[in-house]
Order: C-alpha cells, then sequence, then structure tokens
C-alpha cells in the first residue's frame, strides 16, 4: 500500500474549509509558514497544484476540488467512527451532490430524491441546478456524483458517463377549472387554436409535444415559453393557459396549483434518467433512487 501522509491531508481540508491559511493555522494551533509547508508537501507528494491565488484568496484548482471531496468524505467518516464509539449519533452525515437538470419539473426531482432522504444510513443530499450543458462537466469533474435529466447524454459535450434510464410515464394536460372544461370536450381535437403554456424549444418535452400536435393536426396558440416548469405552472393555475406535466406527479398538480385534467396523452412519453461516471450504480443513495423510480415508473 502506498504511504499518504494523512496530517497533510488534514491541513489541506482546514484551508479549503476555512479558504485561509493564517485563520487554518490559528484553528490548527500552527504557524502560518508551518501551514504552508504541510500544503507545499501534500502538492509534492501528489505532483499537482491544489490551490490558485486570486488576490488575497485562495480558490481550489480542479484537482484540488476532488481532493476536497475525498477529504471531506475522510474527516466525515473518521468523526462518524468516533461518534459511534462514544455512543452518541454521527454529527456530520455522508454527502451525495444531486445535479437537477432545470427542465425537470420540481415535483418530479423530490419523487426522484426523496428515497435518498429516507435510507437508514442517512445522508446529506446537496442538489445544484443548471442545464446539462453546465452539470455534466461537472460531473466529469466530479463536482457532482449524479445528474438527474429527462434526456441521455448529447455526445456533442463529450463527457465520458453513462446514461440510467430510471423509467418512463405519459403526459397529462391541465388547465384552471374554467378553462380545463372549455376544453374537454372534444379532445384532443378542441385544442386547435387553444390557448397553451410550453416548455421552451430547447427541452425534449417540448420536441415530444411539437410531434404529437403535428400528428393530431393541431395548430396551438402558444401564449408563452417557461424554461422553469415550475412557473409555467403558476401561471397556468392562473388560468393563462393550458399545460403538461407528467402522469406521474398528476395528483400533486392538481392538488398543489388546483387545476383539472383536460386530457391524457399516453403515447407521449416522458424519460428521465440518472447519468453517473459509473457504469453500474454503486452509491447507496443512488441505487435507492434507481430501484425507487424504477418500481414507481417501471423502467
Amino acid at each position: 500500500m502506498e504511504w499518504f501522509n494523512y496530517h497533510h491531508l488534514l491541513y489541506f481540508w482546514t484551508v479549503a474549509r476555512i479558504g485561509s491559511v493564517s485563520r487554518a493555522g490559528e484553528e490548527s494551533g500552527l504557524t502560518q509558514a508551518t501551514v504552508s509547508a504541510q500544503l507545499k508537501s501534500l502538492e509534492s507528494a501528489l505532483d499537482e497544484k491544489l490551490f490558485r491565488r486570486y488576490g488575497r484568496k485562495l480558490v481550489l484548482t480542479e484537482t484540488g476540488k476532488l481532493v476536497f471531496r475525498y477529504a471531506e468524505e475522510i474527516f466525515s467518516l473518521g468523526q462518524e467512527m468516533m461518534g459511534t464509539l462514544k455512543g452518541r449519533p454521527a454529527g456530520r452525515l455522508a454527502q451525495l451532490t444531486v445535479g437537477v437538470a432545470d427542465v425537470l419539473p420540481k415535483l418530479v426531482a423530490f419523487q426522484l430524491i426523496e428515497p435518498a432522504l429516507t435510507l437508514k444510513d442517512a445522508y446529506c443530499i446537496v442538489c445544484r441546478e443548471g442545464t446539462n450543458e453546465e452539470l455534466l462537466p461537472a460531473l466529469a469533474r466530479h463536482d457532482v456524483d449524479v445528474v438527474l435529466t429527462d434526456s441521455p447524454i448529447d455526445p456533442a459535450l463529450n463527457v465520458k458517463a453513462f446514461n440510467h434510464l430510471l423509467g418512463e410515464c405519459g403526459m397529462v394536460l391541465f388547465g384552471a377549472p374554467k378553462l380545463a372544461a372549455q376544453y374537454r370536450r372534444g379532445f384532443p381535437g378542441s385544442l386547435d387554436g387553444a390557448p397553451f403554456l410550453m416548455p421552451t424549444r430547447n427541452t425534449t418535452a417540448r420536441r415530444s409535444l411539437d410531434q404529437w400536435f403535428d400528428g393530431k393536426n393541431i395548430v396551438p396558440r402558444i401564449v408563452a415559453e417557461f424554461e422553469d416548469s415550475a412557473l409555467l405552472k403558476v401561471f397556468g393555475q392562473r388560468g393563462l393557459g393550458l399545460f403538461f406535466a407528467p402522469s406521474v406527479i398528476a395528483a400533486e398538480v392538481q392538488k398543489q396549483y388546483t387545476v383539472n385534467i383536460v386530457g391524457n396523452l399516453d403515447d407521449v412519453r416522458e424519460r428521465f434518467y440518472a447519468i453517473s461516471l459509473d457504469r453500474k450504480l454503486k452509491h447507496p443513495a443512488v441505487v435507492a433512487i434507481s430501484a425507487a423510480a424504477k418500481a414507481r415508473l417501471g423502467g
């Protein structure tokens, strides 16, 4: 086994958390020069730069971010071990960082992530929202552990990762009570010229819905387009247009936004993916997310 100096790693972890060599020295009871020397020894052992200086600030390099994540896990487990031996609960939970694609409906994201919060061995879940173009490179840098999204990896992003299909479901059309009653009769033919609130054109859901409209010879009157699905539903709640949502959250959408179902689109499928660097999912919390999603969605 290759020898590694964990004292050096501890000082690095302290500096990275605090952001200052001098303050890290104060916390550790060491001089600033000693802490700096320990950091240099660690960088020399790893043959990598861990920090860059911007003005008076120390900023982690990409390698530094990776090392910090491992250090977080190592010292969190150490604290947990000591707490267990002394008969008290661990004060610091292991962390899972989940990237949530901004196109993923918030209610769907909640249903996917919730199983990870109910495990016997609890995890602190950190959610980061962004586009696939932002989250997948972050996955490659180990800034996030898994990305939840509605589409597989775009080959143009050149990110070496693996798609894990969690499941799929149909779509449901909703509207405020008066609007839903008006367009429910004669569905789907009644939708020609109806007001719609739609996701933006860069989304998988929008492309699928456009194809469905074309196949039914329906020309919708698009009132507004939204990147944020929650904001879209708020506009729909106020009766400004009809809107779609995945069938897996139909009951929650009705209850939360006080809207009614106009009709079901079982032939328009919404898919959900977990994207990870592993060919096979290994992290217990991610495995729980996958298992619960497949049980509910039939993936």
